[in-house]
């Protein structure tokens, strides 16, 4: 059966979520005046944040922990990592954080193209997303970019996260979409690509980080433009 419907995961296949997220602590990192008061260079900060922050996220997609866990401790573990024992000052950023960060709304390059491209072509589009739903549509409305959605489906609206089947049913009901007639896009191996296969959907995967995989017939791009090549 020809495709029809589009799932796109959000963060860092269409929203920059790494950009729009270095730019928010860099600018929270400043007016904090941090490498005034604690001696510390903020590209060594990033770095370690961005290291907790991918771990944390790998535990709440693996049911490891919950979104709580991973409020309180992605800026306060940074900061221990510093010897800086503050959980009002971790729990400032994580604040703030969350709300500066829609400042920000930069697109993975050929995002609009692509999407554009792909509307003109009549496929329905949708997104599937492990983020929280607080901050998603916001993002989606903020950038620009929620017109060409049918549907968003978070996974704070359905308890569970990719690679659990459970939200891809509840996407596709939503979606009012077959399997058969579906394809997701996502740049996480584990939540996007093996959750769509087992669930029973074409998926083709994001490479964003060139992780290179070595699965037959995979379907793999490493611009978003190259969906056209599938699409």
């Amino acid at each position: 059966m020809k495709i029809q419907h589009i799932f796109f995961d959000l963060d860092n296949t269409l929203w920059d979520h790494r950009k729009n997220a270095y730019l928010t602590i860099k600018d929270l990192f400043e007016k904090e005046e941090i490498t005034l008061k604690y001696n510390i260079d903020f590209e060594e900060f990033h770095s370690v944040y961005h290291d907790i922050n991918e771990k944390l996220w790998e535990q709440i997609r693996d049911g490891e922990i919950d979104k709580e866990y991973l409020r309180k401790h992605r800026f306060y573990d940074t900061f221990r990592h510093f010897e800086i024992d503050d959980l009002n000052l971790s729990m400032f950023f994580e604040e703030h954080f969350l709300d500066k960060i829609l400042n920000y709304n930069h697109l993975v390059e050929g995002a609009e193209v692509i999407l554009e491209y792909l509307k003109s072509k009549n496929y329905t589009l949708h997104i599937i997303s492990n983020g929280f739903q607080e901050v998603m549509e916001r993002k989606c409305i903020l950038s620009g970019i929620v017109h060409y959605f049918h549907s968003i489906t978070s996974a704070d609206s359905v308890g569970v996260r990719k690679p659990n089947p459970e939200i891809f049913e509840y996407s596709l009901g939503l979606a009012r979409a077959k399997k058969e007639e579906s394809i997701l896009i996502g740049d996480d191996w584990i939540a996007d690509v093996i959750g769509s296969q087992n669930f029973g959907i074409d998926v083709i995967f994001f490479d964003v980080l060139n992780e290179n995989p070595k699965q037959e017939n995979l379907k793999v791009i490493k611009h978003l433009l190259q969906i056209k090549d599938f699409l």
